[in-house]
């Protein structure tokens, strides 16, 4: 574990320049607006270790992959989003000596992510190896408000001497993925222009045939003089020269403004038109200007979803940070877009979607964003949905089964390890509750009929095709899965998979009823489109459904993660060395499958989605089973773990969980932040403060929560929307005070007790109904 950020309620602050740090640095630092976004490279040369990263949304390659494409039915290539065009670069020579803080001696360096208004500042001292010594302070943003436009300004002082000062200010799409299978070059260029201050640069990926427009325009100003510039260019590569002398005190700024645009919104003929227009309203509007509406911006966003921790400024920084990145990769402005394990912060997992949108995300997002957001993650599956068929088919299924794709970008199944490609099925689960979940809180049931029960026909289909009759169980069984614990292969009869099987069973059954109740013309149409047979099949789903075999050990009295778990050697996490730990930084994979030690959340993953079928009794069993041999090795796991200790009254591990997802970043405690951050699970950060301390549930429609207030806190608040209305909710000690910002009243209920919120401000003391 790391521990060099500042803590401060607002920013991400580091002081000193560490080498050895600057990876991590880089995804911690990294900026973006939904439609883009970067890592926090430097702007001037560095030949040190680094990660490149640029990203355009949306825009990836099918490379393809080293392993089992020859197997039937293998996906035959890894979608990754791509390293794009590097629009921050500026190559600055001092008497022809590069700037450069690999080489250089470094002071006085300082990083700060300014969470409040979105934007990225770096400041420092360098001594080069001739004597010269610089001070540099920059400054950049991704504009969420023009979602195509970034700027930057840089700015360098000649402390001790006179000399000839060369800058480039360029744009270089000649760049490549760090996890290219092939040490491949994904760009091609289709044209460039150069005119005045302004380069404009279109390449195009192959096979997929993306195109993507990067115009940079640059000003560059000594002591305030505009300077006159140098067009320079070569294959990929444009920019803008400056030459003159610097002398002592006197200051050279360099502003940037930059545009991305990708064919998926316009076409390709029309790209650089539009890319002049777009950097001619960015240069109308000036580099302060769009900075100050960045300010405004982020501003409405916080209102709409901070959280605010009294007491604890460690605590504070970080669900700021989760709330900031989240905000930064996904603004549900469209609906062919969604989240990425990594973001826009790093490479791996290819940048492709994951069942962690649905599992995680989508609450964040119901709760902080207009509807029309987390409907939007849901739309996208559902117009995936005929590849999710044509995925199934692959796999020997038939009659429109769907199996959603463990990672994709296109709906089509893109990943490359067999046990999780073919077995780790349980993603299709996570679909169908994500519809439930988002019904649940708005009460869109609507939905079903648009977009929800198709997906839902399919996915049971699936299902029903994938369980087996056991003659010798004399129940349905499922062989061949990996759970969420990928910590275990192959094994049969997962708990939690066979769980989530038989709910989607029963729910796409009720989800039919209620579409022939509310829009019977829509489901005559649903059941002309997929063929469904009402009879024969919500017989068979039925069948299935209730006599489905669940793992359970009579000695432990727990559900039973899978046959054969007891099995193994019993040795608790506790009493593993921790110079053992993490396992997959240290053991060999089959000494890991062979283990008792789980990845991430499994039986509980299912206990946290159900909770409301389980007493605390049997809540409790289990979570002192499994939290006991779970190693957290996964982003995923603290914040589960997280939630189900408040529910049962641990406050004190339910805070240590929730420190833990949330700066599981800021602290490295992965030793894996260098190859970018965890930005699904700061969606779990979220629903550890919400979900765990407050307690907040959606039941029957109305809002209900069981609040406590963890020891290192004197108090927190945060503001959700809810059916249309606005709440903000603040929790000290004994009072849950909520502040209805909307002209209807509300029902809710505090520890099961009924109150009605009219608009304005009502206070509730709950102390009284702790156990």
């Amino acid at each position: 574990m790391k521990n060099y950020i500042k803590a401060d309620e607002w920013n991400i602050i580091e002081e000193g320049f560490d080498p050895h740090l600057n990876k991590v640095s880089e995804s911690l630092f990294s900026i973006g607006n939904g439609r883009m976004g970067q890592r926090a490279n430097f702007e001037e040369d560095y030949t040190g270790e680094t990660l490149q990263g640029n990203y355009v949304a949306g825009v990836y390659y099918p490379d393809k992959t080293r392993v089992g494409w020859w197997k039937n039915g293998y996906p035959e290539y890894f979608a990754k989003v791509l390293n794009a065009t590097n629009w921050i670069g500026l190559h600055i020579q001092i008497d022809g000596e590069i700037l450069d803080l690999n080489t250089a001696e470094v002071s006085d360096f300082k990083r700060v992510l300014n969470m409040k208004e979105g934007t990225l500042s770096r400041q420092f001292i360098a001594k080069l190896n001739s004597g010269k010594i610089v001070k540099v302070e920059a400054l950049r943003f991704c504009s969420i408000v023009d979602d195509e436009v970034a700027a930057l300004h840089y700015r360098l002082t000649a402390l001790n001497f006179e000399g000839q000062i060369s800058i480039i200010s360029f744009i270089d799409g000649d760049v490549k993925n760090q996890d290219a299978n092939y040490d491949e070059k994904f760009w091609e260029e289709v044209a460039k222009k150069q005119e005045a201050n302004t380069d404009y640069l279109v390449l195009r990926t192959k096979k997929t045939e993306f195109e993507v427009a990067t115009v940079s325009q640059t000003t560059i100003f000594k002591n305030g003089s505009l300077q006159e510039l140098k067009a320079v260019a070569k294959e990929k590569y444009l920019g803008q020269q400056a030459s003159f002398t610097l002398s002592k005190n006197e200051v050279l700024d360099v502003y940037k403004l930059v545009a991305n645009l990708s064919s998926q919104n316009y076409d390709k003929a029309a790209l650089l038109r539009i890319s002049k227009e777009t950097i001619l309203k960015a240069e109308e509007k000036g580099f302060e200007q769009l900075k100050q509406e960045q300010a405004v911006a982020w501003a409405k966003k916080w209102e709409e979803g901070d959280i605010v921790i009294e007491g604890d400024v460690a605590a504070q920084q970080a669900i700021r940070f989760n709330i900031f990145q989240l905000n930064q990769t996904y603004t549900g402005k469209d609906a062919r877009l969604n989240i990425g394990p990594k973001g826009f912060t790093g490479e791996k997992y290819g940048g492709s979607t994951y069942w962690d949108t649905e599992a995680y995300c989508i609450p964040f997002y119901l709760s902080v964003a207009p509807q029309e957001v987390a409907k939007n993650l849901l739309v996208y599956r559902y117009k995936h949905l005929d590849r999710a068929i044509e995925n199934a088919v692959k796999l020997g299924f038939n009659h429109g089964a769907a199996l959603y794709p463990m990672v994709t970008m296109n709906g089509e199944e893109c990943h490359n390890e067999w046990e999780i490609t073919f077995e780790e099925i349980h993603r299709n689960g996570a679909i169908a509750f994500a519809i439930f979940n988002y019904i649940r809180y708005t009460g869109d049931e609507r939905h079903l009929a648009d977009y929800g029960l198709e997906v839902l026909i399919g996915i049971a289909r699936f299902w029903k095709q994938r369980v087996n009759w056991s003659a010798e169980r004399n129940k349905f069984v499922m062989l061949g899965v990996t759970g969420p614990n990928e910590y275990e292969n192959n094994i049969n009869n997962n708990w939690y998979t066979n769980k989530l099987a038989a709910w989607c069973l029963t729910y796409a059954m009720e989800a039919a009823e209620k579409v022939k109740a509310i829009a019977p013309e829509q489901y005559l149409k649903i059941v002309e489109k997929t063929n469904l047979n009402e009879f024969t099949e919500f017989r068979d789903w039925n069948s299935v459904a209730s006599q489905m075999y669940y793992p359970f050990h009579e000695g432990e009295n727990v559900f039973l993660q899978q046959d054969g778990y007891m099995d193994k050697e019993q040795i608790l996490v506790k009493d593993l060395p921790a110079d053992q730990r993490p396992l997959n930084q240290k053991w060999s994979w089959d000494r890991i499958l062979r283990s008792c030690y789980i990845k991430q959340a499994d039986v509980l993953q299912g206990m946290y989605f159900f909770e409301e079928e389980y007493d605390l009794e049997t809540l409790k069993r289990n979570f002192n089973f499994y939290e006991s041999r779970t190693v957290h090795e996964s982003s995923l796991s603290p914040c589960v773990h997280s939630i189900l200790a408040a529910k049962l009254n641990d406050e004190e591990k339910a805070y240590e969980f929730y420190l833990r997802t949330a700066r599981l970043d800021l602290d490295d405690y992965n030793n894996d932040s260098e190859d970018g951050l965890h930005i699904t699970s700061m969606a779990g950060t979220w629903m550890s403060v919400v979900e765990g301390f407050a307690g907040m549930r959606v039941r029957d429609g109305k809002l209900c929560f069981q609040p406590f207030l963890p020891k290192n806190w004197t108090g927190f608040s945060f503001t959700i929307g809810f059916r249309g209305l606005q709440l903000k909710v603040q929790i000290n000690e004994s009072e849950l005070i909520i502040r209805n910002n909307s002209s209807e009243s509300l029902e809710l209920k505090v520890f099961e007790q009924l109150y009605t919120v009219s608009p304005g401000e009502k206070t509730i003391a709950y102390k009284g109904y702790l156990v």
